[in-house]
């Protein structure tokens, strides 16, 4: 991939459902004001945990992204375990993924008879949407990297026109000419209670909005997967880490503003909404009250392609994932043969049958079985910014060990390191610890949400300690014993292969 592939997937990569449609249930359960704290405090934990994962992918930028990482600068273990929680979570989401843009595309295909989508209509959905997405990944990195510099160009276009949209019809700039401002600030109120009512069901309602401003980020830790597919690495890695403070603070903490501006927090619409389509975006909602009838359908477009690019991003990384694991002897070895243009077309087979699983969604109890296992996985998210935060901690301790001056990087270096760091670690410990709260609540009680909750930890644990027992029970590396020097790529990979010749190409370097 070049640098443009790079840095739009930095700047759009994981923009989707979760800001477009998820931000309204953000506001009914938390209110505009504890949806902002929500998204501003979530953006500073990816921001803590990028500034990490950037530092060593810019040491080292091979193949197997922060899962190798863990695996030489943490615990060989530790690798494992994380290596598989993460692949087992990434095939599970590839078919909601293609499940959702299907649902999505219904939009415009509602047999009024059913008031549905017909049957064969959305098996043949299914079908065109996995082989795409299939069909990118086996056409190699270039195909993949253009397919997602479109998506994100879609993506940053949409969430743009949202954005300004939704501020002209706040100030009063619609058909209707009705200003808005922050009068939902005021009435209902700027805090909503969740599940229970008064203060204890404000503070909860800000903490589930927590976990879904964390769902809406997750996924940009990918990015350190193709991190040994890129050209000149570390200059690229450098500005798609630079470039995610700028896309933290306007796209998701400006987009939740304006959500919290545009609809108040008790609205029916919102709190009736499925969730499935362009109805339950809260944008949606508020330009058909303002007279702009055109709107949906171009949302509604945006939104299929961020599920399409989602599915498409969740193959990629899933294969090079199980590819890394086979590298490294952590899966069988025929997982890690390649073509001659390196795409690792056994790892991307397997991962690509896993894609089948869309099919469930035809059958009432296998759907329920399906959004279960994708509920499942998500904490893994929080798992993994976690353990990326820690091998960083251990990755400082081991240049300190070796005389490595992380200072003298012309690449990357945060000086406020490891504070960044540690403030990830803290509030991903808090989310995996206590997401399961509402169970906990008296009369609140259910085996299976708890069971979804929390068996991640076992699952992580037993990976962990199975590998440990099995590859000779190694104890914690010192920072004088960890790998900082063997297979580590070095200046010869530095080159601009396409430096731009124009003027305009010189300014969109600049610019991205």
């Amino acid at each position: 991939m070049q640098q443009r592939h790079m840095q739009m997937i930095a700047l759009a990569g994981t923009l989707g459902t979760g800001l477009f449609l998820g931000s309204g249930k953000a506001i009914v359960h938390s209110g505009p004001a504890g949806a902002l704290i929500a998204y501003c405090l979530i953006g500073s934990v990816v921001w803590g945990m990028i500034q990490s994962l950037a530092e060593m992918m810019c040491y080292a930028p091979i193949s197997g992204g922060y899962i190798h990482y863990a695996e030489r600068w943490l615990h060989p273990s530790a690798g494992f375990a994380l290596g598989w929680m993460q692949w087992y979570s990434g095939i599970i989401s590839l078919p909601t993924e293609i499940v959702s843009a299907s649902i999505i595309i219904g939009f415009w295909d509602i047999d009024p008879a059913i008031d549905d989508i017909p049957r064969s209509h959305l098996i043949a959905y299914i079908t065109v949407l996995a082989v795409l997405c299939s069909l990118i990944n086996y056409f190699g990195v270039r195909w993949f990297g253009e397919a997602e510099f479109v998506f994100a160009i879609i993506k940053i276009l949409l969430i743009l026109g949202l954005i300004i949209a939704g501020l002209v019809v706040d100030l009063g700039g619609g058909p209707d000419h009705k200003r808005i401002g922050f009068r939902y600030w005021k009435n209902p109120g700027s805090f909503a209670a969740y599940p229970v009512d008064g203060s204890v069901g404000k503070f909860a309602g800000w903490f589930t909005t927590l976990l879904q401003a964390a769902f809406s980020f997750g996924g940009v830790e990918s990015l350190a997967m193709a991190c040994a597919e890129v050209e000149n690495p570390r200059a690229n890695i450098r500005k798609a880490a630079r470039l995610l403070f700028y896309r933290i603070l306007f796209f998701y903490v400006c987009g939740i503003l304006i959500v919290g501006m545009l609809v108040p927090y008790n609205d029916a619409l919102l709190l009736n909404s499925t969730g499935d389509g362009a109805a339950a975006s809260p944008f949606v909602i508020a330009f058909n009250r303002a007279g702009i009838k055109a709107l949906p359908s171009i949302i509604n477009a945006g939104v299929l392609s961020s599920a399409f690019s989602a599915a498409d991003s969740g193959l990629y990384s899933t294969s090079r994932m199980l590819y890394g694991l086979a590298l490294r002897g952590q899966a069988p070895r025929i997982f890690a043969k390649t073509l001659k243009n390196g795409l690792p077309i056994v790892a991307l087979c397997v991962s690509t049958i896993f894609v089948a699983l869309s099919y469930m969604s035809l059958s009432n109890g296998a759907q329920t079985v399906l959004n279960w296992l994708s509920n499942l996985t998500s904490i893994a998210t929080f798992i993994c910014w976690g353990t990326i935060c820690v091998t960083f901690i251990r990755f400082k301790a081991g240049c300190e060990a070796h005389g490595i001056s992380r200072k003298e990087s012309k690449y990357f270096y945060n000086r406020f390191q490891p504070f960044p760091a540690y403030w990830a670690i803290f509030w991903c410990f808090v989310v995996v610890l206590f997401n399961g709260y509402q169970v906990f609540i008296k009369g609140m009680w259910d085996t299976s949400d708890f069971f979804i909750a929390y068996i991640n930890i076992p699952i992580v644990i037993i990976l962990f300690v199975g590998h440990w027992i099995f590859s000779g029970r190694k104890p914690f590396p010192k920072g004088s014993e960890l790998d900082m020097y063997s297979n580590i790529p070095g200046p010869e990979v530095d080159v601009d292969l396409h430096p731009p010749t124009t003027k305009l190409g010189k300014f969109f370097r600049w610019l991205l």
